[in-house]
C-alpha cells in the first residue's frame, strides 16, 4: 500500500495550501471533540488511598522518606506503586475495588553491623466511593543466612506421552551469608493449608479494624523433615547451593525429557518408605544418592501415603531449633502439636523466630488466595501462573552485593513479591544444567 503523501496530489500551490489547512483543521476538531467528550479516564471516579507505614515500637528512628509501597488490584493483578513522604505516608489515587497493600524497607545499622528488614501487608482493602486512610503495621526481622533460591513444584508435560507429570518436585537452598553455614539440623516443612485458595482457619480478625491477623507461629502440616548430621557434616560455603528433592530422587528424564534428573550425589531427599510408601511419588532413591543425604523424618501427622507438596501454591519454610534445645524436645511438649479446628489434621506450631526463610506461593487466581505466612516472614507472595509447564520460581540476584562481596548474593527482603520471579516454560535450572 502506498502512503497517503504519495496518493494525494495538488495541481497548484494554492490547492496544496488549502489541503494542508483542511487536514490541520480536521485534526484540531478531532482533538477538541476528544477533549470535550464524556470522561472515560476515571477522572471523576478516583479516590485517594493514603497508606501510613507504622514501624514497630523502638524502631521509629528508621522511618524515612522514599519507601516503596505496592498496591495490587485483587481482581486483575495490576500493581500500583508510590513512595512514602517524610511522615511515612504514601498516597495513590485508585478506582473503587479490592486491593492488597505491601510495604518493604531495609535498614542498616552500621555501628552494630546488622541489617534489618521491615515488612507489612494488608489484604482485602476495600475502596468504596471515598478517600481512605490506612495504617499498615510493620514487623522487624533479619535476612536469612540460608534462603530458598528456587522452587519447582508445578511439574511438566509427560511428553512424548500425553498428560501431566508432577512427581519431580524440588527446592534449591542457597547460603546467602558471608560465612560457612551448616545444613545439619535445619528443618523443612510447609504451612497449612496446602493450597493458597483453601480455607485458612488460622486467621483471626482485628476487632477494631476487621483486618486479617496471621498467627504468631507457622502451622506446619503433615511432616517435619530435618537435614541429617552431627553439626558440621554438611557445610555450605558462601554462595553455594544445596538441592532438596521432595519427590523422586531419580532421573525423571529417562521417561519424560521435559522433567529433570534428580539422581545426583550432592542432592538431599525427603524419603521414608515406612511413613510414605507410595512409590509413584517416593520411589527408592537413585544409585547416586548418598545414604547420609536422606532427610530425617522427625514427625508425621495423618495417614497420607505420600508427602503433600502443593503443585500450584505451597508455602515453604526452613527453620532451626535455637541453641539449647532440639526439635525433638520441642515436639515432646504436646502444647506444640495442636488439632486443626474443624478438621482431623494436626499441625506443629513453629515459632516465628525459629524460621530461617519462608516463601509463599499463590496460584494464578490471586483473588481467591489467602495469606498463610505471617508478614514478618513473608510480606508478599510469588505467583505461579500455570502448572504442568516446567515453570520455576527463582529468587532474584542482588547484583551490587554480588559484585561487592565476590560471591553470589540473592535478594532477601522477606517479601516474595519483590524477591522472586517466575521462569519461562521448562525453565528448571537442573534441566538446563544437564
Amino acid at each position: 500500500m502506498k502512503s497517503v503523501e504519495h496518493t494525494v496530489k495538488c495541481s497548484t500551490k494554492e490547492k496544496c495550501h488549502f489541503l494542508e489547512k483542511s487536514v490541520i483543521s480536521a485534526v484540531l476538531l478531532v482533538l477538541l471533540a476528544w477533549s470535550c467528550a464524556p470522561a472515560s479516564d476515571y477522572s471523576g471516579q478516583l479516590h485517594e488511598l493514603s497508606i501510613a507505614a507504622a514501624y514497630p515500637e523502638g524502631s521509629e528512628m528508621w522511618r524515612r522518606e522514599g519507601v516503596e509501597v505496592t498496591v495490587e488490584d485483587a481482581l486483575n493483578g495490576t500493581d500500583y506503586t508510590a513512595l512514602t513522604d517524610g511522615s511515612g505516608v504514601a498516597r495513590i489515587r485508585l478506582v473503587n475495588g479490592n486491593y492488597s497493600v505491601r510495604i518493604s524497607d531495609i535498614a542498616v545499622d552500621a555501628e552494630a553491623g546488622e541489617e534489618y528488614v521491615f515488612n507489612g501487608a494488608q489484604e482485602k482493602v476495600m475502596l468504596t466511593d471515598s478517600d481512605m486512610m490506612l495504617t499498615v503495621s510493620l514487623t522487624k526481622s533479619v535476612p536469612g543466612k540460608i534462603v530458598f533460591r528456587e522452587i519447582y513444584c508445578g511439574g511438566c508435560q509427560r511428553y512424548p506421552k500425553e498428560g501431566n507429570y508432577f512427581a519431580d518436585k524440588y527446592v534449591v537452598l542457597h547460603n546467602n551469608s558471608g560465612l560457612t553455614q551448616y545444613l545439619d539440623g535445619l528443618c523443612f516443612g510447609t504451612a497449612d493449608p496446602y493450597n493458597s485458595n483453601s480455607t485458612n482457619v488460622w486467621i483471626s480478625r482485628d476487632l477494631q479494624t476487621g483486618q486479617a491477623v496471621l498467627p504468631d507461629f507457622v502451622p506446619v502440616v503433615q511432616a517435619v523433615w530435618q537435614f541429617p548430621g552431627n553439626g558440621h557434616d554438611h557445610p555450605l560455603k558462601p554462595g553455594e547451593d544445596a538441592v532438596l528433592v521432595i519427590g523422586g530422587a531419580i532421573d525423571h528424564t529417562t521417561e519424560y525429557p521435559l522433567s529433570v534428573n534428580l539422581n545426583a550425589a550432592a542432592n538431599f531427599v525427603c524419603y521414608n518408605q515406612v511413613a510414605f510408601p507410595n512409590t509413584s511419588y517416593h520411589p527408592a532413591p537413585g544409585d547416586r544418592i548418598q545414604q547420609n543425604h536422606i532427610m530425617n523424618l522427625v514427625i508425621k501427622m495423618g495417614q497420607a501415603k505420600a508427602y503433600t507438596f502443593s503443585y500450584n501454591s505451597p508455602a515453604s519454610v526452613i527453620f532451626r531449633a535455637p541453641e539449647g534445645t532440639t526439635i525433638e524436645e520441642f515436639l515432646d511438649d504436646t502444647d506444640n502439636i495442636v488439632q486443626k479446628p474443624g478438621f482431623s489434621d494436626r499441625i506443629v506450631k513453629i515459632p516465628l523466630d525459629w524460621v530461617e526463610d519462608a516463601v509463599e506461593v499463590f496460584m494464578n487466581n490471586v483473588n481467591g488466595s489467602t495469606k498463610r505466612l505471617n508478614p514478618q516472614l513473608d510480606a508478599g507472595y510469588v505467583r505461579l501462573s500455570e502448572s504442568w509447564q516446567g515453570r520455576v520460581l527463582y529468587r532474584r540476584e542482588n547484583e551490587s552485593e554480588t559484585l561487592r562481596r565476590g560471591y553470589e548474593v540473592l535478594l532477601d527482603t522477606n517479601n516474595s513479591s519483590a524477591d522472586f520471579y517466575e521462569s519461562e516454560r521448562n525453565g528448571q535450572s537442573l534441566r538446563k544444567n544437564q
